[in-house]
């Protein structure tokens, strides 16, 4: 057995907004550094930690954690549709080792999974079914949200999974962050209209996704702008953040509380659970060490834009 990670900003903005062309080809270094470092490490396994919006979890039932047992993509912003590849019996291992190991999490046996989940595969992979995938979703746009802690202890408790399984080279992906603050409506101030999305959203009409899409993509331009009323990207705490992970030491993390995330970085900077359970699983195996460190706060995708590579060794 053996461990490796790479955790990543995904933006849906990647195929619809236009960065300078130097802020572009920083991001395509990134993501080339990121495929390499996959390729030599050559998976047979990944487990991915990501986020939904709102396309696959809703407020009529929406679980802190979730495994899936089987997924599909959703096909938002142009990313694929159609079912992942899941080994189905390992992840109904995987989730009876973590409810063992004292942290509740719930199941899905079709699980839909959106751009959040699905980016991070085609940029690394080039398609979604290449390499058999255990997806686990980790709440990042709905309050009550968890203690980081909480976060912490579940991928832990996948790391230890892992790091049992004989014969298997597992990638962890995280995916999400780190500051940003786009536009998805939150249920304290959301209109009736935007309530019944949020609370059952589910296979919009191609006209309606395409109105949420375009809202996205409008808000960005004006973001870049500077015209548009979003909270402001914050270099400084994603640094931060990513040097706590860089160090090994992840125990930090628990003092960060879920409303002061979202004053310091945006409501959707709690995306970047995914990148703590990752490292967390990572930790599990023993030491680990980053190979590869990127960053670039960039406005045209609406978010402070990270990927790390890292792998176990000991």
């Amino acid at each position: 057995m053996s461990l490796a990670l790479v955790t990543m900003s995904h933006s849906p903005l990647l195929d619809h907004a236009d960065p300078p062309a130097e802020v572009k080809a920083a991001v395509d270094g990134a993501f080339a550094a990121a495929r390499a470092f996959v390729a030599d490490y050559d998976p047979t396994l990944v487990v991915s930690f990501a986020p939904d919006h709102y396309n696959g979890f809703f407020h009529d039932l929406m679980p802190p954690f979730c495994v899936g047992f089987e997924a599909l993509g959703v096909g938002d912003y142009g990313t694929a549709e159609g079912p992942l590849d899941v080994p189905t019996e390992l992840a109904e291992r995987l989730a009876q080792h973590v409810v063992d190991h004292d942290v509740d999490l719930a199941i899905s046996r079709r699980m839909e999974v959106d751009h959040g989940a699905i980016q991070p595969l085609e940029i690394l992979f080039g398609g979604i079914d290449t390499v058999p995938t255990i997806p686990v979703f980790v709440n990042g746009v709905a309050a009550p949200f968890t203690r980081l802690r909480r976060i912490r202890r579940l991928g832990e408790a996948i790391g230890t999974f892992l790091a049992a399984l004989e014969g298997e080279r597992v990638l962890l992906l995280g995916s999400g962050g780190l500051s940003h603050d786009p536009p998805v409506p939150q249920w304290a101030t959301a209109t009736e209209t935007q309530r019944a999305l949020l609370l059952d959203g589910r296979h919009p009409t191609a006209a309606a996704r395409d109105a949420r899409q375009q809202n996205v993509i409008r808000t960005a331009r004006e973001f870049a702008a500077g015209t548009a009323t979003i909270r402001d990207l914050n270099p400084v705490w994603d640094q931060a953040l990513m040097d706590v992970l860089a160090r090994g030491d992840l125990s930090p993390v628990d003092a960060m509380t879920p409303a002061q995330m979202a004053e310091d970085a945006g409501n959707s900077a709690h995306e970047v659970r995914t990148w703590i359970a990752a490292f967390a699983a990572l930790s599990a195996a023993g030491p680990y060490a980053v190979e590869t460190s990127f960053y670039r706060p960039i406005r045209e995708y609406i978010a402070g834009f990270g990927v790390m590579t890292a792998r176990s060794v000991a």
